[in-house]
């Protein structure tokens, strides 16, 4: 955490007021410039479960070198995340604990969050999560992956293991936490999520994915391109050829990420009869009625009615949503 102290006590009186109270409290620092340091210093005294590591005044190390620096100095065989500004229901880590211990086959799992923002000022972020929470299931959450992030990151416990069989958190222009869930899964890793509302998720106006280009929407589609080419080479039988639902200027980017990893387009589809007919760099534009037999498609459109409209369009079509 990095100049948390607003709701730092909150976050902390949640994590001391959970039912498993056998659990190691480990925060990181990371050089922070307001009460933060002060705050985690104090709790620590009052309960030493709470283990503070800290980063140098003016030496910033940025949320991946933290989060590594956290699991490494972690000694349980579970990890769980959560940032400063969240809060914790009572049961959340009990509940999700038992759960890794009753599903051995599963290797991640998270919980249903509250949005604890103002849902008409941040109308688009609370809409996401709505979507996240209704992705329950494994398969939902592997089917959904490649459309957005299908849990929240603060949300989430993962055996420790993973790290050493798949790798951490890796640093790069991209989301960490989007790629990390990517290459897990990618590497058949089961994820699994909790019915039950286990985290309060705030939203701030300084949080890192509505400042940082790391998680801009571009730094999505890039990260995963590669990972959609690979499902696509084990799943898609006409690979690396593709029919892709939307001709508009957004997904024609959007889709050229996946062009750059050899995946050719033999056709676009689009509603919009002034485009039906067209040509874009030779591949034409066609109506949904003239989508080739046996052709698998990628969907580029992002709105989740319209994709839905879609999917339903589609039926028993094979096909792949990744907007």
């Amino acid at each position: 955490m990095r100049n948390g102290g607003t709701r730092l006590a909150a976050a902390l009186d949640s994590l001391f007021a959970q039912t498993d109270n056998d659990c190691e409290i480990i925060a990181i620092d990371d050089a922070s410039t307001d009460q933060t340091a002060a705050i985690l210093k104090q709790r620590s005294v009052r309960d030493t479960r709470l283990r503070v590591l800290s980063t140098a005044p003016g030496s910033e190390q940025g949320i991946v070198a933290a989060l590594n620096l956290g699991i490494s100095a972690a000694t349980g065989r579970y990890i769980a995340r959560m940032d400063a500004d969240d809060i914790c229901h009572a049961e959340r880590l009990r509940l999700q604990a038992e759960y890794l211990d009753t599903h051995a086959a599963v290797g991640l799992v998270a919980s249903r969050v509250q949005f604890a923002g103002d849902r008409q000022a941040q109308r688009g972020l609370a809409l996401f999560v709505d979507w996240t929470n209704e992705l329950l299931t494994s398969g939902d959450i592997a089917r959904a992956r490649f459309v957005e992030t299908p849990i929240i990151h603060p949300s989430v416990m993962f055996r420790r293991q993973l790290i050493r069989l798949h790798g951490g958190y890796r640093c790069g222009d991209f989301p960490e936490d989007y790629e990390l869930w990517l290459r897990w899964l990618d590497q058949g890793v089961h994820f699994a999520k909790l019915p039950q509302v286990l985290l309060e998720w705030t939203d701030r106006p300084d949080r890192l994915t509505r400042t940082d280009s790391r998680y801009a929407p571009e730094a999505f589609f890039r990260v995963k391109a590669p990972y959609i080419a690979r499902w696509l080479a084990a799943n898609n039988p006409a690979h690396p050829r593709v029919v892709v639902w939307g001709a508009g200027r957004t997904a024609r980017l959007r889709f050229r990420w996946l062009a750059a990893e050899g995946i050719e387009p033999i056709a676009y589809i689009d509603i919009d009869p002034k485009k039906i007919g067209w040509k874009i760099a030779g591949v034409p534009v066609v109506s949904a009625d003239e989508i080739p037999a046996e052709a698998f498609v990628l969907i580029y459109v992002g709105k989740r009615g319209a994709r839905r409209l879609i999917e339903h369009c589609l039926g028993d079509r094979p096909y792949l949503a990744c907007a």
